[in-house]
């Protein structure tokens, strides 16, 4: 009985980590567990593909999903990683629109999936939780507009340094040099979270190594001055 209610408050948790999710109240959260599925997948075994019908939401409990695309060269590029707690498609139970890149388990994974055609009929049926879905989207479309403008009007740098940062916090480990990011990411990789060219961050990341701000271990990234990179966004 202990051990059933453990589980519960974990999947309780890991759907609350969802903007989606946060907007409802603790009995709407339990009754969807009621029809959400577990899912086990295996280390490298695709859990997505791009242009799949996108029919549900998936919910990290245990392992790491790979979100990647394969860019115009043909090469693979690292879009996203999901962690535990974390969540992917959420918006595939709103629209049903195909994929839009590919998912593969980075090792054993334990899943929790929502089917889109058990989630419609719950919301339709409660049309004030259908309001405070409705805002919270609109909350999303002002961030992603956000988003563009920081794009637009900030200096390659700045957002670089965001980047950094943010997968210092996600994924960072203390070292001597300071904190290594866990993940290894490729140039590539970088370009297509700051929106540049491969050149140009290159050419950046050099620049901060002959600084000391940035290091390389092993092939992962180490932030060693994280204060310079927090400065870089805090004059902006």
């Amino acid at each position: 009985m202990l051990v059933a209610r453990l589980e519960r408050d974990a999947k309780r948790a890991a759907l609350l980590s969802s903007p989606l999710f946060s907007a409802m109240k603790p009995e709407e959260l339990d009754e969807i567990l009621k029809f959400a599925s577990e899912r086990r997948v295996r280390r490298g075994q695709t859990v997505f593909q791009r242009g799949d019908n996108a029919s549900s939401m998936m919910v990290v409990l245990r392992g790491r999903i790979r979100i990647s695309t394969v860019s115009a060269e043909g090469k693979e590029v690292t879009l996203n990683v999901i962690n535990p707690g974390e969540i992917t498609g959420e918006m595939a139970l709103l629209d049903g629109e195909p994929r839009s890149a590919d998912g593969s388990a980075v090792e054993d994974t334990l899943l929790l999936v929502i089917e889109r055609r058990h989630f419609l009929p719950f919301v339709r049926q409660n049309e004030d939780l259908f309001l405070r879905l409705l805002a919270v989207l609109c909350t999303r479309i002002r961030r992603t507009s956000m988003t563009l403008e920081e794009i637009a009007l900030f200096d390659l740098p700045a957002r670089l340094a965001r980047v950094l940062l943010k997968l210092g916090q996600d994924y960072g480990r203390p070292t001597p040099l300071g904190t290594r990011v866990e993940m290894k990411l490729s140039q590539r990789d970088l370009s297509n979270l700051v929106a540049s060219s491969r050149e140009s961050v290159n050419k950046q990341l050099r620049a901060w190594r002959e600084t000391g701000v940035v290091d390389l271990e092993d092939g992962l990234l180490v932030l060693r001055r994280p204060a310079e990179l927090k400065r870089l966004i805090d004059v902006r």
